[in-house]
């Protein structure tokens, strides 16, 4: 049976292959072995599963609604190629180069992408459930609305990414950088963030309440309305950072910077504050009941409004510089 590879744009026949009991999927590794030129090539809905790409060069292909599940597409090049609705699942990437690449939609559920290279890529609405993205490099991917609950993101470069709304439920953010990154209203509940750059970025709405964030980097983040409730933020840079309306309740915050940083009408309720420095911090209207302050620094901090009932301040340094 003869099938065809045609190209989408001018539906230029780019490859042919004639054998009993053809398919796509061997037309598509013959074309593969040939060395065919695929720019362009036509794969829509095309049933690929387990096909062998491993380094194949498939940049600018059309691969929407193609099922290419537990195909092998280690360092394969697919640079602006349109993986719309495509599904991906147990796909191996590793060292692929997905740059520009549409992924709207798509299902990458258990796929590995360690070392792939998806810089400014639209991964809108994708499923990326238990996806191994360690050392990946995802700069300015757009990630909204995407789900990476159970996702291993370890070490990965996500600066300036865009993960509104986003899932990242027990996601292994460890050492990763999110530098300047929007995570405005995305769930984050037990993910673990020790030691990621989280500099600069938008966590507005965000719930990451019981999240390892240790000596984690948030200075100048805005954490507006953010839910933090028992969250482990000791050691953490938060220097100019926003909090204000963040929920604190029973967080550790234990040596943790937060010099001039404005936590109006914060709740730390039961926080743990030992050690902390807080100098020229403004904690209007915050409620400290039953906090751990002990050895805090608070010099020059506006206690306007603060309610501090049952709170431990032993030892806490509360010079005469204190407003309010």
């Amino acid at each position: 049976m003869k099938i065809e590879i045609k190209s989408w744009f001018n539906h230029k026949v780019l490859f042919s292959h004639n054998v009993k009991n053809n398919s796509t999927k061997l037309t598509l590794e013959a074309a593969v072995t040939a060395k065919a030129n695929l720019t362009d090539a036509d794969l829509t809905g095309a049933d690929l599963t387990g096909a062998d790409l491993v380094g194949t060069h498939l940049s600018s292909v059309n691969l929407s609604n193609a099922n290419l599940a537990n195909a092998n597409l280690a360092n394969a090049d697919l640079a602006g190629t349109d993986l719309i609705s495509t599904s991906l699942i147990s796909a191996h990437l590793a060292g692929a180069h997905l740059t520009r690449t549409n992924l709207t939609g798509a299902n990458l559920a258990g796929a590995n992408l360690i070392d792939a290279n998806l810089t400014d890529a639209n991964l809108v609405d994708t499923n990326l459930m238990d996806v191994n993205l360690t050392n990946a490099n995802l700069a300015n991917i757009n990630l909204a609305r995407a789900n990476l609950i159970g996702a291993n993101l370890t070490n990965t470069n996500l600066d300036g990414a865009n993960l509104i709304d986003a899932s990242l439920v027990d996601t292994n953010l460890t050492g990763a950088n999110l530098a300047g990154a929007n995570l405005a209203n995305a769930e984050l509940t037990y993910a673990n963030l020790a030691g990621a750059n989280l500099a600069g970025a938008n966590l507005t709405g965000a719930n990451l309440s019981h999240t390892n964030l240790a000596s984690t980097d948030l200075a100048g983040a805005d954490l507006t309305n953010a839910n933090l409730a028992n969250a482990d933020l000791s050691s953490v840079d938060l220097t100019y950072a926003t909090l204000a309306g963040t929920n604190l309740s029973g967080t550790n915050l234990a040596r943790t910077n937060l010099a001039d940083v404005d936590l109006a009408r914060a709740n730390l309720t039961y926080a743990n504050l030992t050690g902390a420095n807080l100098t020229d911090a403004d904690l209007t209207d915050a409620d400290l009941t039953n906090a751990d302050l002990t050895d805090a620094d608070l010099t020059g901090a506006n206690l306007t409004g603060i309610n501090l009932a049952d709170t431990n301040l032993a030892d806490t340094n509360l010079a005469d510089q204190i407003k309010g």
